[in-house]
């Protein structure tokens, strides 16, 4: 079975309702993905970086503004468009789709909706081109899932209205050691923000921040995850509260379902095509019922994740609450592709578990979409809560 004919055989639009100026933008990073990242994605990983000359790339591409309005200067498109696109991007590579995921819905996402003008006019352009490259700073060495438990804490400037000193640690972030830019989230007085935490914009040419660490981990490792500290750092205050800034992780939650599925779809297409040419037993692999079994609830688990991240964006544009529709997608797509990655590297057997076939590298990668902008854990909480919410007094 040729590795096309999986996504021939599935109609990817068959619910997305996709105009034909956003299919033709899909088009070109399914191309994008073909020709220049799953070509350099063991490259990358080797190098536990993204060269930097693909930032104007992506720039140029308009993958770094697709959730910016085009007022602004972004490309204005969908969630549909946005999920999508983290899906094609994953096929080629996940770091690089996670990244994608998280610049758009937590960063250019909080500049475009909390910013200022005066920070808008300031940074938009260059984010746009791919001169400031981003990264949104949440989580702490006590504050994972737990966001609220963050220290970083946040000062007023004497006589620079809206500018303060942030003092405190950051870690897991993703993008951090290249970031330009990164979205800080601290605590401060509630006459600042009425909940007692907020968010700022800060600068990392500064001596107030130190990087600390590179994080090394075993998937993803070309997304540059560090650990940074502030000491009296320069920020600017972007005017919002705690809740509002994190409201941002319901779209972050689809993008992050996208690299799961696109992850899970890579897989399924690659243990598809090796049953057919592997032979055991005087026969192939794809011809024996324990593999087929394998490859079915592959593609019914596939299925039902894209139909569930299709749901949760589609409810995004209608401008509906997304809160349990989002953790649904991100649980289900993230768990999915865990699984299907484990399949496929039980299809292809000892070699599986050899750096030369993809699907150890997609079964590594897999793992952080359970973990990532809350865990399979907390969807759940979430989910649980939407349910009891909706229950009879």
């Amino acid at each position: 079975m040729p590795t096309a004919s999986l996504s021939h055989r599935r109609d990817d639009s068959l619910f997305l309702n996709l105009s034909e100026q956003e299919t033709r933008f899909l088009d070109q990073v399914r191309a994008f993905v073909a020709d220049e990242v799953l070509p350099c994605t063991r490259e990358w990983e080797t190098n536990t970086a993204f060269p930097d000359d693909i930032w104007p790339r992506l720039g140029e591409l308009g993958l770094l503004s697709m959730t910016l309005p085009k007022e602004l200067g972004g490309g204005g498109w969908s969630c549909r468009v946005y999920v999508e696109a983290c899906r094609e991007l994953a096929k080629g590579d996940p770091a690089l789709s996670m990244n994608i995921a998280a610049i758009n819905a937590l960063c250019v996402g909080h500049i475009a909706t909390f910013g200022t003008q005066e920070q808008k006019d300031k940074y938009l352009p260059g984010i746009v081109r791919g001169d400031i490259k981003l990264a949104w700073g949440l989580t702490e060495p006590d504050a994972g899932s737990d966001a609220r438990r963050v220290r970083s804490s946040a000062t007023p400037i004497a006589g620079r209205d809206g500018w303060f000193h942030l003092n405190g640690e950051k870690m897991f972030i993703t993008n951090g050691g290249k970031a330009d830019l990164i979205i800080i989230a601290a605590n401060c007085d509630p006459s600042v923000s009425a909940d007692g935490k907020s968010a700022w914009l800060l600068e990392t040419n500064q001596p107030g921040w130190e990087l600390l660490e590179r994080i090394h981990t075993i998937g993803v490792r070309a997304s540059n995850t560090v650990r940074f500290k502030m000491e009296n750092a320069e920020a600017w205050h972007t005017p919002c509260t705690f809740t509002e800034a994190i409201g941002l992780l319901y779209r972050g939650r689809l993008g992050i379902a996208g690299m799961a599925l696109g992850i899970a779809e890579k897989a399924h297409e690659l243990c598809s095509e090796y049953s057919t040419q592997r032979e055991q037993f005087n026969r192939k692999l794809c011809d024996m019922q324990s593999v087929q079994n394998m490859l079915a609830d592959n593609e019914t688990e596939i299925e039902a994740a894209r139909l569930l991240l299709q749901k949760g964006a589609t409810l995004f544009d209608q401008g509906k609450d997304v809160i349990k529709a989002s953790s649904m997608a991100k649980l289900y797509a993230s768990e999915t592709a865990n699984r299907v990655t484990n399949r496929a590297i039980q299809i292809h057997g000892g070699r599986g578990m050899t750096f030369d076939y993809l699907v150890e590298k997609l079964w590594r990668d897999a793992k952080l979409t359970e973990i990532g902008e809350g865990c399979s854990e907390i969807q759940r909480m979430v989910i649980a809560k939407q349910v009891i919410k909706a229950l009879p007094a």
